[in-house]
């Protein structure tokens, strides 16, 4: 399998939230601990998880985990910020690719990831995106001729842009029960 770099994001202050979202509970961690656990089972690599917001905290709760704990001083800039932060640390490691995670999407398991990793081995020059029906977006696959435009990245969009712009470049994976967790009312959900 090519190697790819597995990037966390986590850096986010929760603001619809009202507390650190990583941290709530879920199964018997926590959201952020959850989405490493998945990736760590695949056993692909390293695992990089880039942090911001309440950074001491969340490291604190995270750090027993067998990963490189980023830290994202301009968390404020967006989800972007995030993405550069990790590509900036990983660009001169030799890797085929990067596959880009939220620490808010516990539907999200290994198997989906393992699924996508194949797509990527067979599509190595392609980008392998999450399909939400109307819009692509994380957790995506970018092969590392990508890694100079995800550097260039701004504000809280993400690479939203740069999978639009690259349609035709697009392998579009559909997840089961892809769900994003941003308000309490998301977060009771999930638990009941």
């Amino acid at each position: 399998m090519n190697k790819t770099a597995i990037l966390i994001l986590a850096a986010g202050s929760s603001s619809r939230m009202g507390s650190s979202k990583q941290l709530l509970p879920f199964k018997h961690t926590n959201l952020l601990g959850w989405t490493i656990e998945q990736v760590l089972n695949l056993k692909t690599g390293t695992v990089y998880c880039v942090l911001g917001a309440n950074f001491q905290l969340i490291k604190k709760e995270i750090e027993h985990y067998p990963i490189q704990i980023l830290h994202n001083y301009n968390y404020e800039n967006g989800l972007s910020s995030s993405i550069v932060t990790g590509i900036k640390y990983i660009v001169d490691k030799q890797y085929d690719s990067v596959t880009i995670l939220l620490a808010d999407q516990p539907k999200i398991t290994s198997f989906y990831i393992h699924e996508m990793l194949l797509m990527s081995k067979e599509n190595p020059t392609k980008i392998i995106a999450s399909n939400y029906g109307k819009k692509v977006g994380v957790p995506a696959i970018f092969p590392a001729t990508y890694f100079s435009e995800l550097l260039q990245l701004k504000g809280d969009k993400g690479a939203k842009e740069l999978l639009k712009n690259e349609e035709e470049n697009l392998v579009k994976m559909t997840p089961f029960n892809l769900i994003d967790i941003d308000t309490p009312e998301d977060y009771n959900k999930l638990t009941n």
